[in-house]
């Protein structure tokens, strides 16, 4: 017999490869949150595209992404692999978080070997029979400098559920 297992579970903090995990548990409209720089690799973007079958040659073949793809740089990392770093982000600082929508603008190409970073800002937080719902703006800057701030990569909206949020009455919207 199998027990089902709860979607939702209580806040923890745990350690894990990337280093150690930073628990949020509360939130206002207009705080932000920053990633720390993410270097994408070849390795990754061989991954993502065995696992997603996106085989776009842009992404895959350097000769085709600067000349057919018109990318003077070459090899540009597929966008949800770059775009990935926004729910990473969140679920990091609110485990449990469940995504409802992601819109994005893709601004300029992250590149393979670019370091990147997502920012993500509170813009709107409702709760609504006790399931609490922010509306973030997304933004990842993209850098083939490690003392570069980086240019914005992409950008857009996210509604996330954040069931372990713990709101003050100046948090919510009406």
């Amino acid at each position: 017999m199998r027990l089902a297992v709860p979607l939702v579970r209580k806040a923890a903090t745990s350690a894990s490869a990337s280093g150690p995990a930073t628990t949020t548990t509360s939130l206002k409209v207009g705080d932000a949150l920053r990633s720390g720089r993410r270097r994408f690799t070849e390795a990754d973007v061989a991954a993502y595209a065995a696992v997603s079958g996106d085989r776009n040659p842009v992404h895959l073949d350097d000769a085709f992404a600067r000349g057919a793809g018109g990318f003077a740089r070459g090899r540009v990392v597929h966008g949800m692999l770059a775009a990935s770093l926004f729910p990473a982000l969140i679920a990091s600082r609110f485990p449990g978080a469940v995504y409802a929508s992601q819109s994005l603008r893709f601004a300029a190409p992250v590149y393979v070997g670019d370091e990147a970073a997502a920012e993500v800002r509170a813009l709107n937080i409702k709760s609504a029979g006790g399931r609490h719902i922010v509306k973030f703006a997304t933004k990842c800057f993209a850098s083939g400098h490690e003392d570069d701030e980086g240019a914005l990569a992409i950008d857009g909206e996210a509604m996330v559920f954040l069931p372990t949020l713990q709101l003050s009455s100046d948090s919510i919207a009406e």
